[in-house]
């Protein structure tokens, strides 16, 4: 592979007597990956149905590797399900390393196509909330639907410019992921055409965005909040001189050690403009010393203090009003006493014919440009109510009375991803009729409706396999 002379030059001196083995890797296969979603199965019992050899990302307890030149994962109905997200081995690194509880608050600055947010939001385990941006409106539609996908629910998927989540969320969140946009150094094995970019927009070009995002990403996270900060680039420039600006700047971030695993290089404080050996506590992955592409990850705290009395106001002031009361619209009431769930109707917002479940303790969001808002349970349509593709996954199968369970290996699985309708006859009464949880293996795909053995297929249509 011809590398730019410039980089090479840069690498050279970065790697000294490794260059060598760095540039051998590049004749190496590049890694595929997968990652288990943990809030709707375990690895173990994962480990005990995939249908494909996997072997353990090693520095990742739910993290797998298989051969991406033999198996296609994504035609799998697994991944349908939710239950895995196609993710190369070191990009699973930041959100790992961010530890996140049931009940944090968590953003992910610039988060499409969903690889990390959809970690994040696992974690979290339905409990707190995930604000997942990105300022690309058609890339945060497919985070969207891998948001979706992964069944969460209490979420807010936005489409803004960072600095504009300022003024909705001062001191806010409890934990923080930035995976910087960046010249895409680490990426050149795996996406040749990372190279031509790299000579068009190089690290000169992201510092300042860097720069930016991260400046206003300190000023939404809480004092005792952590902020994980991420490129997949290895310029200094973009990575220990982002981190020690924000030291600079913001005296009351300390940077934490990273839950360590033998491949990883320690930061390298000469590459900052005052080198500071603190961070040695930021982590490199380089591709010739482990099994993965090239990352940069750092992770900080904000000192502990008081919240500062405008902040406090905003906050108590921007409070959202949702729902308007605890009445449940009756279609949506009956639908629902086919569901295990406890439903609080002060958390409802029905907008026209659309009914949304909201996360609690959310700030006033009008004004902002957003694709979701909470969970969609579905939609109101003369006096009927529909469910949504959101719903279905998010339920577990346990959760909803009416439910047809097909194992992977029947045909009519794959044909009712497609959006065929489905002979069912054997499986139900010719007289029953209404919602049906399709679900493969135990594990919901989507809905459909049934009438006279028949199942008429609600699978979403832009989520249909082809």
């Amino acid at each position: 592979m011809n590398l730019p002379a410039g980089f090479e030059e840069k690498m050279r001196r970065l790697l000294g007597d490794e260059m060598e083995a760095y540039l051998a890797c590049y004749d190496e296969p590049r890694y595929y990956g997968l990652r288990v979603n943990t809030s709707k199965i375990s690895v173990e019992e994962f480990q005990k149905i995939c249908p494909f050899e996997i072997t353990p990302v090693p520095w990742i307890e739910n993290g797998f590797y298989y051969d991406g030149e033999t198996v296609s994962p994504a035609r799998h109905p697994y991944y349908f399900a939710g239950l895995y997200y196609l993710q190369e081995p070191s990009a699973m690194t930041p959100a790992n390393r961010l530890p996140i509880e049931p009940g944090d608050k968590v953003l992910d600055v610039c988060a499409a196509p969903g690889g990390k947010a959809t970690e994040l939001g696992a974690r979290l385990l339905g409990d707190g909330l995930l604000v997942a941006n990105d300022i690309s409106s058609s890339r945060a539609k497919g985070l969207l639907k891998n948001i979706e996908v992964f069944g969460i629910g209490n979420v807010l998927v936005l489409s803004e410019e960072p600095g504009r989540l300022i003024q909705y969320f001062p001191e806010y969140f409890d934990k923080i992921l930035i995976d910087a946009p960046c010249s895409g150094e680490g990426m050149f094995r795996k996406e040749h055409k990372m190279v031509k970019a790299w000579e068009e927009h190089g690290p000169e070009y992201f510092c300042n965005i860097q720069r930016s995002i991260i400046l206003g990403a300190a000023q939404m996270l809480k004092p005792g909040g952590l902020l994980l900060y991420s490129t997949c680039t290895f310029d200094g420039r973009e990575n220990e001189q982002i981190i020690s600006l924000l030291r600079e700047q913001n005296p009351k971030f300390q940077i934490l050690k990273i839950a360590p695993y033998e491949g990883f290089t320690p930061g390298m404080p000469g590459l900052a403009r005052h080198p500071d050996e603190e961070l040695k506590k930021t982590v490199r992955i380089f591709p010739h010393r482990m099994k993965g592409e090239g990352h940069y990850v750092a992770l900080l705290k904000k000192e502990t203090e008081d919240l500062g009395q405008e902040s406090r106001e905003m906050i108590k002031a921007g409070s959202v009003k949702t729902g308007g009361g605890a009445k449940i619209p009756e279609p949506l009431a009956e639908f629902l006493r086919d569901v295990s769930w406890e439903i609080d109707g002060r958390r409802l917002d029905i907008r026209k014919e659309r009914i949304y479940y909201m996360p609690l303790d959310l700030p006033d969001v009008r004004g902002i440009r957003f694709l979701r808002t909470g969970l969609l349970l579905g939609e109101l349509k003369k006096n009927r109510f529909e469910p949504s593709q959101a719903l279905a996954m998010c339920l577990r199968k346990t959760e909803y009375a009416r439910c047809l369970d097909f194992p992977a290996e029947d045909a009519r699985v794959l044909r009712y991803l497609k959006g065929e309708t489905l002979d069912v006859e054997e499986l139900v009464s010719a007289k029953e009729k209404g919602w049906r949880l399709v679900c493969v293996d135990g594990f919901p795909l989507g809905w459909g409706k049934l009438g006279g053995g028949v199942l008429k297929n609600k699978y979403l249509p832009g989520w249909r396999l082809r």
